[in-house]
């Protein structure tokens, strides 16, 4: 070993442990400061009141709905049957009854306007316009429709057709362009029946010999 006993001894020969330990603890005195105090007292924080409105506010598609009734009703007092300028036209199983006033070419179709009502589609729309365009009266009256039964393609062409008979009420040399046109012709074509033994009208079931 490279460390003796001798050297060992030497070296704790010269640690000195002092053996007085104080029997006093000593005190630690903290000073606090008046402005750190902090109160106990804790403000109640008054209660959260949650208050629901009932009033629901109104889509505006609804609104317009209501506008545009409100408005067919101050021009057509007395409702529909008390017109002068109506007509009734079918198609299929579609019934429409229309009022025409003078005007600027609005269309309104049970209380919603005409491209709305019908969806936009440029067919069925010119369905509705042609007996005007026909007379040059597109920008000259305005249309009341009410309309129920079948589709859309049906309830458009239902309306051409009660147009071209108000208009015969304006006046009867209309009846002459109408006629020409094929506009005062009632379609009256139908879905035909189905058969007993059929798969629909006209469609058998296919036949097998064997």
């Amino acid at each position: 070993m490279a460390f003796s006993i001798s050297t060992l001894t030497s070296s704790f020969s010269s640690l000195s442990f002092s053996s007085q330990v104080s029997s006093k603890p000593q005190s630690l005195t903290i000073s606090r400061a008046k402005s750190l105090s902090i109160s106990q007292s804790v403000t109640k924080a008054p209660p959260l009141s949650v208050v629901a409105s009932a009033a629901v506010a109104t889509p505006p598609v609804e609104s317009e709905t209501l506008n545009l009734k409100k408005c067919v009703k101050s021009r057509l007092p007395g409702g529909f049957a008390a017109q002068t300028l109506i007509g009734t036209g079918r198609r299929k199983c579609a019934i429409a009854r229309v009022v025409l006033q003078e005007g600027t070419g609005k269309v309104i179709i049970n209380y919603r306007d005409a491209k709305e009502y019908l969806q936009g589609n440029p067919l069925w729309l010119q369905y509705v316009k042609v007996p005007l365009v026909t007379l040059g009266y597109e920008t000259s009256y305005d249309v009341f429709v009410k309309a129920h039964g079948g589709g859309l393609s049906g309830q458009a062409q239902a309306i051409s057709l009660g147009i071209a008979r108000a208009l015969l009420k304006v006046s009867e040399d209309h009846r002459r362009p109408l006629r020409k046109e094929g506009l005062l012709t009632r379609d009256s074509r139908v879905v035909e029946r189905k058969k007993v033994g059929l798969k629909k009208a006209r469609k058998a079931p296919q036949y097998s010999k064997r």
